[in-house]
């Protein structure tokens, strides 16, 4: 799986640090590969019952602002990609291939703290939709957002970083609220 790191792949790769996650927190888009998978398995935890929803995860901030993220403690991360349009933007939905500039701020599921955020860098990060240079959740899940638009991200692990890597705790859900600041053709 290629990773934010894809995703903010280039914010990895952007970050010469390419030390990602833990030596350098802005780094969470480096390449999940690239990292040696952690042996240590999460502890598992029991389950609340249900699995949460898009409308479970509370955001603020319009688009542009530096949003917050508050994730519940009252249900389970999903075990599939949900993503939520929190404001539209306008034109044409993005597709494969064509060139993002997004603004993200990542929250981890499991200590519910921001991990990463390019709004707090002052830079976007770019990418290339579908390319496969940033983790899956992020290419599937930004198909179709439009130049202005925010969009929530809750990430389960396949489609993110797995087992690991890149600063990311074992079988770890990340949630993204991400601002399209451009869509543009390839």
């Amino acid at each position: 799986m290629q990773n934010i790191g894809k995703i903010v792949v280039v914010a990895a790769a952007a970050l010469s640090l390419a030390a990602c996650g833990q030596q350098a927190k802005t780094e969470t888009a480096a390449p999940p590969s690239s990292a040696a998978p952690s042996s240590t398995a999460a502890p598992a935890t029991q389950s609340k019952g249900r699995e949460c929803t898009a409308d479970d995860i509370k955001t603020t901030g319009k688009f542009g602002e530096v949003p917050t993220i508050t994730i519940p403690d009252d249900c389970d991360p999903p075990k599939k990609l949900i993503t939520k349009d929190l404001s539209e933007g306008t034109g044409e939905g993005a597709k494969a291939g064509q060139q993002l500039k997004m603004n993200y701020l990542l929250v981890t599921w499991s200590d519910k703290q921001k991990l990463d955020s390019s709004f707090d860098r002052g830079q976007t990060f770019d990418l290339q939709l579908g390319a496969g240079k940033v983790i899956p959740g992020w290419d599937q899940g930004l198909v179709g957002i439009k130049q202005g638009g925010r969009r929530l991200l809750i990430i389960p692990p396949d489609l993110a970083y797995g087992e690991g890597g890149n600063g990311m705790k074992p079988n770890e859900t990340l949630v993204f609220v991400t601002d399209a600041v451009a869509v543009t053709a390839a």
